[in-house]
């Protein structure tokens, strides 16, 4: 009987090539080179680009957004004050106050100007195509028929009042909520960039700390294989990756803190102070648009009565005044506000009496209380209402600016200071771990 002889096994194949190479302290280093290298330049180029996009979103924010916003309600204001101008210089008799025909002209100067501000400046979305549009054909419409109200008015033809009142509804049904649209678009835009301008720093804070990390690792092989704890190259690499990754936390902080007051200190307060001041014109308008209809304005002294709840309620220093004196993060808008509080019920008073002389028949009394300049009467109040509202405003605006502009400044020069840190880190690394591979030559 033959008997076949069992087959040797071959012996194993030694590893070979890239295995075999890893398998070896030199190819150990040499991986461990190249992954300190590809981490630290992959993470300087993404906290580059990260920290140069938040700083064109707070650019943006504060060349393009915020004026553009303020530019569209600067619109909406010079529109809903220029219908409440023309009221009131129609109520003046043939030949209107000069004051009262200067400040609709100024109105419509200032709201032809915003909205080319507004339409240059890019406001060209799609959805915004058809506000756009009104705006341009339908303002001309209206000056048109203020100019043919204020001719029979001067002539003394009563068909003068049923044009001042077509304008007027063009203005409420067609102008400001043309303009209005566009703000609010605006306005999106200026939370949007903000949204965009204060993430944290999750990317570069991740990449920082795998850098450092794969440093450590690195220095501990080295100093159980070397017997060596100090490495000049690994040394700088993890100062560069540490001062990077501080310098970006720090600056990130600033940004989040700093946009996070100009929501606070400046757009949440100008949205508030906005929409009062539009409700305050409206109501001047509502006010002055009841004596011109002669009788048969109840639907605009019930308006007026809407609006003005809206704006301060019965005591006047609730509703949106009172939404802004709440918001009011400094004393000079806090006392700007409250000066607006006083204004305004000072300013319901004296509508008081307009409405009292009135329907008491004295219509030439009720004209005089509308349109005088003289403390109590409505004119006064109306007008040192809406300088407060307006020195709010300002002052808001300014603190929105200076807020962003400290922001923006946090990260000047971060993106090329962190990308070249970044590229230090991987070649001092390199460098350092090449010094201790030409050992194993």
């Amino acid at each position: 009987m033959t008997t076949t002889p069992d087959r040797v096994s071959a012996p194993p194949r030694a590893p070979r090539g890239v295995t075999r190479l890893a398998g070896t302290t030199p190819g150990t280093l040499t991986l461990l080179a190249l992954m300190m290298i590809v981490v630290s330049t992959l993470g300087g180029v993404i906290s580059a680009w990260s920290v140069q996009t938040r700083a064109d979103s707070l650019e943006e924010l504060a060349t393009r957004s915020e004026p553009l916003a303020f530019a569209a309600q600067e619109v909406y204001r010079a529109l809903s004050d220029a219908d409440a101008s023309a009221a009131s210089a129609f109520l003046g008799g043939g030949v209107e106050p000069a004051e009262l025909r200067s400040r609709y002209q100024t109105d419509i100067a200032q709201a032809q100007s915003a909205l080319a501000i507004v339409t240059d400046g890019g406001a060209q979305a799609p959805e915004l195509a058809e506000a756009l549009h009104t705006l341009s054909v339908q303002l001309p419409v209206y000056t048109g028929l203020v100019e043919t109200a204020r001719t029979n008015n001067r002539q003394g033809a009563p068909v003068g009042a049923a044009y001042l009142r077509e304008a007027s509804e063009l203005m409420r049904a067609q102008l400001l909520p043309a303009a209005e649209r566009i703000y609010r678009a605006e306005n999106a835009n200026v939370v949007r960039d903000q949204d965009a301008s204060d993430g944290l720093p999750v990317l570069e804070v991740l990449f920082g700390l795998l850098t450092l990390a794969c440093i450590v690792v690195a220095g501990r092989f080295l100093s159980r294989r070397t017997n060596r704890t100090f490495n000049l190259g690994l040394a700088v690499a993890g100062g560069a990756a540490g001062l990077s990754l501080l310098w970006i936390v720090v600056a990130s902080t600033v940004v989040v803190l700093g946009v996070a007051d100009s929501r606070t200190d400046g757009s949440a307060q100008v949205d508030v102070l906005v929409d009062a001041r539009v409700a305050t014109l409206n109501a001047r308008g509502d006010e002055t648009l009841t004596l011109v209809a002669r009788g048969s304005g109840q639907s605009f002294e019930q308006h007026y009565d809407e609006v003005t709840t809206e704006l301060g309620g019965e005591s006047g220093s609730d509703g949106l005044l009172g939404r802004a004196a709440a918001a009011a993060t400094s004393q000079s808008v806090r006392d700007a506000v409250n000066s607006a509080v006083e204004n305004n019920r000072a300013w319901r008073e004296a509508h008081e009496k307009i409405r009292q002389a009135d329907d008491a028949g004295d219509y030439t009394g009720a004209v005089t209380l509308t349109l005088s300049g003289e403390p109590g009467n409505a004119a006064a109040a109306f007008d040192q209402l809406d300088a407060d509202l307006v020195r709010a405003i300002s002052e808001a605006r300014a603190a929105f600016a200076q807020e962003v502009a400290g922001a923006r400044g946090a990260l000047t020069g971060l993106a090329p200071g962190s990308l070249l840190l970044a590229l230090l880190g991987a070649a001092a690394a390199g460098w350092g771990m090449w010094q201790r591979l030409k050992e194993y030559r």
